[in-house]
């Protein structure tokens, strides 16, 4: 699977270079703008997520959003320093997915961008990059999807923990590799 690519939309620049620098240590490929009509310039159909500041000069987050679902479901996670619930509201209103509020911690904001990434490639179909069967693979009455964690043993789903999950797939997939 190749790099997703996310477009952060927020005028303060140490912001900016934060979430860039967390999500290049993840292999995203980032882009950046300062303000809403620079990010609606850069935004295209490789976009796969768009984070976006809710107050900015020019053109507020909630007005580029709007023009974003004009053309386009990329998700949207708003980052803000606006924290009130009719503040989440209004976002989310205006198209937003989801809202995190300033100040943040980086792993609760990886952990919304990965959530929002599958969801949009998984579950929405954005780019499915494997057929269903290809998805899976298949060993002694065990049938594990190499993206996300299910499992079945003898056609039976069984619940695993992701460590659980994890150390299942390298497994079957070592086996497979040197058969």
């Amino acid at each position: 699977m190749g790099k997703e690519r996310v477009l952060i939309v927020e005028d303060d620049a140490d912001i900016r270079e934060g979430v860039r620098i967390l999500l290049e240590s993840e292999n995203n490929e980032v882009e950046e703008a300062e303000n809403g009509r620079k990010g609606l310039e850069l935004l295209n159909e490789d976009t796969d997520l768009v984070i976006l500041d809710v107050m900015m000069p020019g053109m507020s987050g909630l007005r580029t959003c709007e023009e974003i679902r004009k053309s386009s479901n990329v998700p949207v996670l708003f980052l803000t320093a606006k924290a009130q619930e009719s503040d989440k509201l209004i976002g989310l209103m205006a198209g937003g997915d989801d809202y995190l509020a300033k100040p943040f911690s980086y792993a609760e904001l990886l952990g919304r961008v990965k959530a929002l990434l599958r969801r949009y490639h998984i579950y929405m179909g954005k780019k499915v990059l494997e057929t269903v069967e290809s998805a899976y693979l298949e060993m002694n009455g065990i049938r594990i999807h190499q993206s996300f964690n299910e499992v079945f043993v003898k056609g039976e789903e069984k619940e695993l923990s992701d460590i659980e999950y994890h150390m299942l797939l390298l497994m079957m997939q070592i086996n497979c590799i040197t058969g």
